[in-house]
């Protein structure tokens, strides 16, 4: 009896020890021994494309295979090795330092094709496997490499957009990520009856650009052929449609492949148009003629005594060929690219008048907005900071520094009726299968009609009278300024170094397109008019031909 009163008291004991120690685990100190199992998983969105106002793909993405090593599992290491050097042609040595006989997982070699990974398989190797990953392709390598930009990754290793459209447009090409949140077990595999949540990732946005693959084709063939033919440094060319300043095609040279961006330097990347300012020259005259005219100061059959140099503050200037003839009209003044009638013509303007419509109208001295990453400003002095010679200097372009765009938007508002447009390359944005359509954005009116089909008009008698005589294809009006500035080398102007520039249009009357060539440090001529011109209207043969454009 004794004994069966023992073994009770016993069991009692360890019953009231176990629903002691229950209580405690689950009232008083529930998360004493708990373990948090939830895994969480970030779901990458796809990337958007880039495609151009055809739908012709710039950048899109493409599967690509990550090649992984299980070391631990070879049996065989130099015979893995060398099979697999065969084919990668990475180098024995290379493969073999890569798999580590103690790592239990190895990377061996990313970005392999499709075809790659199917030959290797092939070789049904023991250990070897592949990991899906998805890559940028730009297909058309660095046909519109400074309008795209390319994507890289940050210093944490994320993919991240540079320069051009993947910069600026970086957070709507990339989406967003979604989450995958799953109960697993100490092995980390997934709890049968475990609670899942799953974020579903929001894909990137498609791009719509406004360039066309073949204006891209014609304009940078010809771009290469004008800077080898002139021995030139480097060159741009811009093209865009005056009445919206949607951008038809943009190429600069030299350029980079976005797919092999880390081969470059970053100078490369550059978009000169757009990050890069200079002294724009005589291509600047028609801006100042076209303000002297909306003011009332000037006309264009009204004469002007170009009897000799001037001097101003000190400094003489002269014609860039140093002749003068006398009375000419105002008209004449631009056909000849007088120096003498610029400065004429900013004295009628004023000090005051010339730096509002510089700065607060054509908008030098500012961003023009346009979306594309690193975008420079320029630089224009303050009024209360010019000297007499600044206001004469820059009546023809110099004293002044600019970007490639703004003179080309400010150009577009003297043809155009007077209208500052905000440049812009994005035509549509594609989000879920609906489109969102750009519409152009009026920023300022600068001038009158009247005076923008004035200026038509004496842009088209400047191209009829230049006394250099070009390649014009027979049957259309242009109108256009030829520029030829030197470059500034430390505070003074090297004249064995300029940029060469022709800004122009086609048909006079209702313009296709406006496009600025630039050629830098030219060796075989010096002049905008022997280079930049000549390659501008080779260039614009081939576009009026494309956009079927009839002669008149």
């Amino acid at each position: 009896m004794n004994r069966l009163r023992i073994i009770f008291g016993f069991f009692s004991l360890v019953l009231l020890t176990i629903i002691v120690r229950l209580f405690f685990l689950q009232i008083i100190a529930p998360t004493y021994y708990s373990a948090d199992y939830t895994t969480t998983k970030k779901i990458s969105p796809e990337r958007g494309r880039i495609l151009d106002r055809n739908h012709e793909p710039l950048a899109v993405n493409q599967t690509k295979y990550l090649l992984y090593v299980e070391p631990k599992l070879v049996s065989n290491k130099d015979y893995v090795v060398k099979v697999l050097d065969d084919i990668l042609q990475m180098g024995e040595a290379t493969i073999s330092a890569r798999i580590k006989m103690d790592k239990n997982w190895v990377a061996v070699k990313g970005s392999i094709d499709k075809e790659t990974k199917q030959k290797i398989e092939g070789l049904s190797l023991e250990a070897v496997g592949f990991q899906e990953e998805e890559e940028r392709f730009y297909p058309e390598a660095s046909l519109a490499a400074h309008l795209t930009g390319f994507l890289g990754k940050d210093s944490d290793g994320e993919s991240v957009g540079y320069f051009g459209v993947e910069g600026y447009y970086d957070k709507d090409l990339a989406g967003l990520p979604g989450v995958l949140k799953s109960e697993r077990d100490m092995m980390n595999r997934p709890i049968f009856l475990g609670s899942q949540e799953r974020v579903e990732a929001n894909n990137g946005r498609d791009i719509i650009l406004t360039i066309d693959k073949s204006v891209q084709h014609i304009i940078k063939q010809h771009l290469k052929d004008g800077v080898e033919k002139y021995k030139a440094k480097s060159g741009c060319a811009i093209a865009v449609k005056p009445q919206t300043m949607e951008v038809l095609g943009l190429s600069c040279l030299p350029d980079f492949d976005p797919e092999e961006y880390f081969d470059f330097s970053e100078r490369d990347f550059v978009n000169w148009t757009i990050s890069s300012t200079y002294e724009p020259g005589s291509t600047f005259k028609p801006l100042v003629m076209a303000a002297a005219i909306e003011e009332g100061k000037v006309k264009p059959d009204q004469m002007f005594d170009e009897d000799s140099a001037v001097t101003i503050g000190g400094y003489t200037i002269r014609n860039w060929n140093d002749k003068y003839e006398g009375k000419i009209t105002m008209t004449h003044v631009l056909e000849k690219s007088s120096n003498i009638g610029m400065v004429y013509i900013g004295k009628q303007l004023g000090n005051e008048l010339l730096h509002k419509y510089i700065t607060d109208k054509y908008g030098f001295g500012d961003y023009t907005q346009i979306d594309l990453q690193g975008e420079a400003t320029g630089q224009v002095k303050t009024l209360d900071s010019w000297y007499p010679i600044d206001a004469a200097t820059m009546s023809f372009g110099q004293g002044i520094s600019v970007t490639g765009m703004q003179l080309v938007r400010a150009f577009a508002s003297v043809i155009n009726g007077g209208y500052l447009m905000r440049p812009y390359v994005v035509k549509e944005v594609i989000e879920d299968g609906q489109t969102k359509t750009r519409e152009p954005v009026i920023q300022k009116r600068v001038l009158s009609e009247k005076t923008s089909a004035t200026m038509r008009k004496m842009l088209v008698s400047t191209v009829n009278h230049a006394e250099a005589k070009w390649n014009i294809p027979e049957g259309f009006t242009f109108g256009g300024k030829t520029g030829t500035a030197q470059v500034a080398v430390q505070g003074t102007y090297d004249a064995s170094k300029t940029i060469a520039s022709f800004i122009g249009f086609a048909p006079a009357d209702d313009p296709a397109f406006l496009m600025l060539v630039v050629i830098q440090e030219p060796e075989s001529s010096s002049w905008g008019s022997e280079t930049a011109a000549p390659l501008f209207f080779d260039i614009a043969e081939d576009l009026l031909i494309y956009y079927n454009v009839a002669p008149q």
